[in-house]
């Protein structure tokens, strides 16, 4: 039978980059002692652009009984970032590039049963052009930051080296109400060297544990072959893994037996149900409609990176299940099985991708490493229900510099992806300058764009239009806002909140006009906040705090829960609860303060130092007190609730003091903006500058970034008016982007010292068009 010994305790670590012959010395005295999951930037992953970047070694003894060697064995790495190299006794075993999904290696070969064997690790988080991803929006922590273990098998097993898979398939083929068709394809592996027939039993239980049902085959093995055996089996009557109604999962126990033994066995939870999308109404789960009220979640934790536990894991979900979402997009890349299994149990609706983003290769046009790591996603996780879209990129679009072969790869992938899984619709993320016509919005079954109206351009109010110009002209393509967000510090606060200033308050007012905008269009099949939770991002460096971004409705540490927070669960979940914004805005000015509540309360009452003030309905979800009055000092101030005998409450103590504290505004450079990435040139005020015509042939802000920085002349030219772009951290992200559609990022509150301003434009086009191509 299988066994399986966990590795996470006692390994020796070296953040040295140790050669391979020193490798294979075993000299490891000087190494620290490490248990996993660990990652070697826990602290300077997010403490701005300088972590550690580089191959580090990890070594153990690992040792097994004489009786054992009749057995196989192999090594299971549950995630490694990003290119993990395995040797055994000194042999090199195997590479995996990617740093996301399960990947194993054979170790029978060169293990020596009855003492101790020297397990090697080498892994690197080094940028590779090869492997994905090339550059995006968040921290690469290196280090083997999830389980590791030691799988003992008979040598005729269920497949373990099919893409980090458990060898075991459940395919709908068609799922109604009254019957569930499936078919188990199982993958059979014979590794002695004669043949061998087994017997393939799979039995099916239901979640009361009773056997609803179960197919045998007989099944002959060549030595050294992998065969896949294909079983049909029905259920009547099934009960349906319904969402957060009722997420019932199936067991199926898939075993091998020969005479009286049992040689392998796994168990695999599944669940059944049968699902569309509507382009006008969304999505239907079991021919019921769905609300996807969506958020999206990094795996990452304050001073953990990503070697967090399943304690860490359950409590982001617990977190999620408090909001009343029903949906998550798990970005960007494979996450941990357990979450998986998490979602499944839970009930939430998945979206489930891989890290093609921002940058497509130039060393590999033809996308093999996201191809490769596609194919693990889906087989590794085809089993859960949970996950009903598969993510084949996110915003590809931004720096990749060879267009056509890109869109060639994101049509490959589609294609791939429903090669692996017909029974799932494949969807991806589009950046915001993606035309409303572009065929991206055709190459998958679904489609998703990530907007940022009210930050990054325009004003949230300009979601309205898009979204409804978008479905008219697109009336057969389902759509989905797959992030939207701000920024949101909660050292900040106003009490005239606007775009850009970090105020917590900006940051739920934003959330209040878009959820609004949002829940009045049913044609969306999704929407995603960005994020659920703040994490790391080394790039960054806004609003006073370097390496993180910080649009999350919770805390990096997960501590503070910000007031956009309650905006959603007063919407989206049923639990009754009062929230009274605003609690961190300690300290106020002004006489007067609008106080605002979040709450699916029927009503509200308001009380200043223990003396009722107002009580107010509370049927919108958002109650806001108009101009109550703090007295001098403390402030007590509190909202209740009633329903039947049980009372709701929140409170806050508010100080009227005589000058508002400066520490509640972000810091600001010279020009009066939040001081963030750019040490912009001066600029002449005086300087009047007209608009230029720009002919065919020549430089202009219609080229990327990139294009004008690869050419020494526009390069000067770009320095000497905007600055040097390629010394900040985000300039990776912003290369692929035409200088027009960075300039259509600035707001209508930038001032006319922003990097962008409409003049500086103009300068730069009237130097450039001097320069042909």
């Amino acid at each position: 039978m299988r066994k399986i010994f966990n590795l996470n305790q006692s390994w020796k670590f070296s953040k040295q980059n140790e050669n391979e012959a020193k490798e294979i010395s075993y000299n490891d005295q000087g190494w620290s002692l490490q248990s996993l999951p660990h990652t070697w930037n826990a602290i300077d992953g997010a403490n701005g652009n300088e972590f550690h970047r580089g191959a580090c070694w990890y070594r153990k003894n690992i040792t097994l009984p004489i009786e054992e060697q009749k057995n196989s064995v192999f090594i299971e790495f549950e995630g490694a970032n990003s290119v993990t190299d395995v040797f055994l006794n000194g042999t090199h075993l195997g590479q995996h590039r990617g740093g996301y999904s399960t990947f194993r290696f054979d170790l029978t070969e060169h293990f020596v049963f009855g003492e101790p064997n020297v397990l090697a690790v080498k892994v690197d988080n080094s940028a590779f052009e090869d492997v994905y991803p090339l550059r995006a929006d968040f921290t690469f922590y290196g280090g083997i930051y999830r389980d590791v273990n030691l799988v003992v098998v008979n040598p005729v097993h269920l497949d373990l080296l099919d893409h980090g898979s458990q060898g075991v398939y459940v395919i709908q083929e068609e799922v109604t109400d009254e019957q569930a068709n499936l078919r188990l394809q199982t993958r059979i592996t014979n590794d002695i060297e004669e043949a061998s027939k087994v017997r393939l039993w799979v039995d099916l239980y239901d979640q009361a544990g009773i056997c609803v049902g179960y197919r045998a085959a007989e099944v002959n093995l060549e030595s050294g072959e992998t065969k896949p055996v294909d079983l049909a089996i029905s259920l009547n009557n099934p009960k349906l893994w319904n969402g957060l109604k009722d997420a019932h999962l199936y067991e199926a126990r898939v075993s091998l037996q020969r005479y009286n033994d049992t040689l392998d066995e796994v168990v695999v939870p599944f669940g059944v149900r049968y699902f569309h999308v509507d382009p006008n109404q969304g999505l239907f789960l079991n021919g019921k409609n769905v609300r996807l009220n969506g958020v999206s979640r990094h795996q990452d934790r304050k001073d953990m990176g990503w070697a967090i536990t399943h304690k860490e894991h359950e409590e982001d979900m617990d977190l999620i299940k408090e909001i009343g979402a029903t949906s998550i997009r798990l970005a960007h890349y494979q996450h941990d099985q357990y979450f998986y299994d998490l979602c499944d149990r839970e009930g939430m609706v998945v979206w489930a991708e891989i890290p093609f983003i921002t940058e497509m290769s130039e060393t590999d046009l033809t996308g093999e490493n996201a191809k490769s790591q596609m194919v693990e996603l889906v087989r590794q996780n085809f089993n859960h229900p949970s996950i009903l879209f598969w993510g084949i990129q996110n915003e590809i679009q931004i720096g990749s510099k060879y267009e056509k072969e890109v869109r060639k790869v994101v049509r490959e992938l589609s294609e791939l992806t429903k090669q692996e899984d017909p029974t799932r619709l494949t969807t991806m993320a589009n950046v915001f300058m993606v035309e409303d016509t572009d065929e991206y919005n055709y190459m998958t079954d679904i489609i998703g764009y990530n907007k940022y109206y009210g930050w990054y351009n325009g004003k949230a109010e300009d979601f309205a239009p898009w979204l409804d110009g978008f479905h008219e002209t697109n009336p057969n393509t389902s759509l989905c806002i797959s992030e939207y967000g701000a920024e949101g510090i909660i050292e900040y606060h106003s009490d005239e909140p606007k775009v850009k200033d970090y105020t917590e308050e900006y940051h739920a007012l934003y959330h209040e006009k878009v959820w609004k905008i949002f829940e009045e269009r049913p044609f969306l099949w999704a929407t995603y906040v960005w994020n659920m939770f703040d994490f790391g991002a080394n790039v960054r460096d806004e609003g006073g705090v370097k390496g993180r971004n910080n649009k999350g409705l919770i805390t990096y540490d997960r501590k503070v829960k910000k007031d956009a927070f309650f905006m959603y669960k007063a919407h989206w979940s049923n639990d009754p609860f009062v929230h009274l914004a605003g609690k961190r805005y300690v300290e106020r000015a002004n006489d007067k303060s609008d106080l605002k509540v979040y709450t699916n309360c029927e009503k509200v009452t308001l009380l200043v130092n223990n003396e009722k003030i107002e009580t107010k309905s509370g049927a919108n979800r958002i109650v806001v007190f108009k101009d109550v009055a703090l007295a001098d000092g403390s402030n007590n101030i509190t909202v209740k609730a009633q329903i039947g005998d049980t009372s709701f409450v929140d409170q806050a103590w508010f100080e009227k003091v005589a000058e508002a504290n400066p520490s509640y505004k972000a810091p600001v450079d010279d020009s009066g903006e939040v001081a963030n990435w750019f040490d912009i040139p001066e600029f002449d005020d005086d300087e009047s500058i007209e608009e230029v015509e720009i002919p065919e042939g020549v430089y202009s802000t219609r080229d990327t970034l990139q294009e004008l920085i690869e050419n020494e002349e526009t390069k000067d030219i770009v320095i000497s008016i905007l600055g040097d772009l390629t010394k900040i951290p985000m300039y990776g992200m912003m290369k692929g982007f035409k200088i027009d559609v960075l300039a259509s990022m600035a707001t209508e509150e930038d001032d006319k010292n922003s990097i962008f301003d409409e003049r500086r434009i103009k300068r730069l086009n009237r130097e450039l068009i001097k320069i042909k191509k």
